[in-house]
C-alpha cells in the first residue's frame, strides 16, 4: 500500500496543497521551501497511531502546539487527507481525512473540527457524530487512535504505524558507547542503529547484509566483506568490513572507522530493507561525494523491489536527480510561495 494523494490546507508554509504521488517521490526546493515540512506530515501521522506514547494531544505538543503547526499565512486551522491504493495506477481503497483546531479558552487542547474515513469510496466515519456533540470532550482524541473504535479501518493503523523516518547523523552512531546520551523517540538519528540491526532474526540479517554489501561495492569498491559481530567482553552489536589490503586482516574496520558516508549509506540501504510502509529520507547526499550521489536513485529502485517501501527523498542535489529513469511525476519542486509538480522539461533544465 502507498499514499496515492497528499491533501493539506494551512500546515506550517503551506496554505493549501494537492498533489499525486509516486513510489518513489524526490522533494526538492530552496532553504525554508517547506521540505521538512512536507516529511513532518507523515510523522505526525505516525505520531498519532504510534503503539506507545502516541495520540493526537501527543503528536501536536511535540511540535509545539496547533500554533505552530497552523500556517501563518493563513486564519484557518489546519486540515490534512491521505489517499492509500496499492500502486500509483491502482484506484483508491482509504482516505482519511482530519482537522484541528484549538479549544478557545480553558485548557485549550487541540481538538477535531472532523475526522472521516472512506473505503472503496463509501464514506465510514464521520466525525463530530451525536455522542460528540453531547461530549465535546471526544473530540480531543482521533478514533485512529482508538483500538476499541477503528477495527473497522485498521489497515490504516498499520500503515501509519509503520511509517520511517531517517536522518542518519554519523557521529552519534561512531560515538554511541562515548555518548550514552538519550535516544530520541524512534531514534530518526541512528544512535541506536546497531540495536535494530541487533534485534533482527540472524537468517534475515545475514541475508539483508549481504544485499548491502553488493549494493556498498558500487560506492566503496575497495568493500570485500561486510558482516555483523558482537564484541566478546561486553556483547554490545557491531559492524565489521573487511577491505582490500596487501596484508591479510590489517583492512578489518568496524562501524567506528568507517567513513560517514559509509555509515549514512548503511542506513539508508537498511532502512529499505526493512520497510514495508514509507520510508522517509531527509538529505540522503551529505557526507556523500557527487558520483556516489548519482547512484542514489537507483539504489533505492533496487532496493525496492524486495519490499517496495513507499520511499520520499528531500535533498539540495542535482546530482541525486541525474538518472534517466526519473520522470516528471516524481519530482516536486517546492518554492516559498507555491508548490507545483516539475514537468519533463523542468527537470531536463534542473539536471543540466
Amino acid at each position: 500500500m502507498m499514499i496515492k494523494r497528499l491533501k493539506v490546507k494551512n500546515w506550517r508554509n503551506f496554505r493549501e496543497l494537492d498533489v499525486p504521488l509516486r513510489e518513489r517521490q524526490f522533494v526538492v526546493g530552496a532553504n525554508a521551501s517547506g521540505k521538512s515540512n512536507l516529511l513532518d506530515i507523515f510523522r505526525f501521522l505516525r505520531d498519532i497511531v504510534k503503539a506507545e506514547g502516541g495520540g493526537l494531544q501527543k503528536a501536536v505538543k511535540d511540535r509545539g502546539g496547533v500554533s505552530k503547526i497552523r500556517c501563518l499565512a493563513a486564519r484557518q486551522y489546519p486540515e490534512i487527507e491521505i489517499h492509500l491504493a496499492d500502486n500509483a495506477e491502482s484506484p483508491e481503497t482509504w482516505r482519511y481525512a482530519i482537522g484541528i483546531k484549538q479549544q478557545p479558552r480553558g485548557y485549550r487542547q487541540p481538538f477535531l473540527t472532523h475526522e472521516r474515513v472512506w473505503k472503496d469510496g463509501k464514506q465510514i466515519l464521520n466525525r463530530p457524530d451525536a455522542d460528540d456533540a453531547e461530549d465535546q470532550q471526544r473530540l480531543t482524541q482521533t478514533f485512529l487512535e482508538q483500538i476499541n473504535v477503528n477495527a473497522n479501518f485498521r489497515d490504516i493503523v498499520h500503515f501509519l504505524q509503520n511509517i520511517t523516518y531517517l536522518h542518519l547523523v554519523p557521529q552519534l552512531l561512531r560515538f554511541a558507547d562515548s555518548i550514552q546520551g538519550r535516544v530520541v523517540e524512534d531514534d530518526p538519528f541512528g544512535q541506536g542503529f546497531l540495536e535494530r540491526i541487533a534485534t533482527v532474526q540472524e537468517r534475515t540479517r545475514r541475508s539483508r547484509l549481504q544485499k548491502i554489501e553488493q549494493a556498498l561495492k558500487i560506492a566503496v569498491p575497495q568493500l570485500e566483506q561486510l558482516v555483523f559481530i558482537r564484541d566478546e567482553i561486553t556483547g554490545r552489536p557491531h559492524l565489521q568490513a573487511l577491505y582490500s589490503h596487501w596484508r591479510p586482516n590489517v583492512g578489518l574496520q568496524r562501524e567506528d572507522q568507517f567513513s560517514d558516508g559509509t555509515l549514512r549509506l548503511l542506513g539508508l540501504l537498511w532502512s529499505l530493507l526493512e520497510s514495508d510502509s514509507v520510508l522517509l529520507l531527509e538529505e540522503p547526499e551529505l557526507s556523500l561525494n557527487a558520483g556516489i550521489v548519482s547512484q542514489l536513485a537507483p539504489f533505492i529502485s533496487r532496493m525496492q523491489r524486495s519490499r517496495r517501501p513507499q520511499v520520499f527523498v528531500s535533498t539540495h542535489s542535482d546530482a541525486l536527480l541525474t538518472e534517466k529513469g526519473i520522470d516528471g511525476g516524481e519530482v516536486l519542486l517546492l518554492t516559498p510561495a507555491m508548490l507545483f509538480r516539475l514537468k519533463f522539461s523542468n527537470i531536463l533544465a534542473l539536471k543540466s
